[in-house]
């Protein structure tokens, strides 16, 4: 079983999962695990707990968890005939800006996730192969190392599905003005006079410059005006 997947996001970068398989694993690595202990015996079980820092660009354009930052998983690891199932949950702080007002903020993610890490000798009845032609399911599977697993390609995974498309500030963030970029959750009163056509704009600051009184004698008011009309 995998993790649900939403239509919007990409699937899992798998050059990153085929250099995570063709590298050998270090034990001393932060998100590498052991399961010497919990052996081979389908039914097997076990719980663990382990903070870790985050690796780098966990996230997208927006928003995403900073490197280095405090990641707290907790997992649960059971032996089944083809491998180990591994079913966890990580936490960790978010970073990133608001897409309406590009201000700064922070949040929480939760991400749940479930992975199986097959034996690399496990029975070929029990694992994809070429016959089913699924060959893109067949490269997605994962596989131990003696005994060791890379939880970071899943993690990663995890996080992005979690993450917001439009992280926002607050929910009813109006975000900035369109003339100024001026931030309208600072001013909710902030507006602009209404635009003039830039065709009347020179007419307009034209009639500014002339006195009330020069302006009734073009307009032609006067007796003097009828008098000329009708001669």
């Amino acid at each position: 079983m995998r993790a649900a997947r939403t239509a919007s996001r990409q699937p899992r970068d798998t050059r990153r999962k085929q250099e995570a398989l063709n590298a050998p694993l270090d034990h001393r690595a932060p998100l590498v695990f052991d399961t010497r202990e919990l052996g081979r015996r389908p039914g097997a079980m076990k719980r663990l707990s382990r903070t870790v820092p985050a690796p780098k660009d966990l996230g997208v354009e927006f928003i995403g968890v900073p490197e280095g930052a405090t990641v707290e998983l907790d997992l649960r690891l059971e032996s089944v005939m083809e491998g180990v199932l591994v079913t966890g949950t990580g936490r960790a702080p978010l970073r990133g800006e608001c897409v309406r007002c590009l201000e700064p903020l922070e949040q929480e993610c939760e991400a749940e996730f479930q992975e199986m890490f097959s034996y690399p000798d496990a029975d070929a009845r029990s694992r994809p192969t070429a016959d089913t032609g699924d060959d893109a399911e067949e490269e997605d599977t994962l596989f131990l190392e003696a005994d060791l697993f890379d939880l970071e390609p899943v993690l990663r995974d995890a996080v992005v599905l979690s993450l917001p498309l439009q992280p926002v500030c607050r929910e009813d963030c109006p975000g900035l003005c369109p003339e100024c970029g001026a931030r309208l959750a600072d001013d909710p009163d902030h507006r602009h006079d209404e635009a003039v056509d830039i065709r009347w704009a020179a007419l307009q600051e034209l009639a500014g410059t002339i006195p009330d009184g020069e302006k009734d004698d073009q307009g032609g008011a006067g007796p003097d005006a009828d008098e000329k009309q009708e001669k």
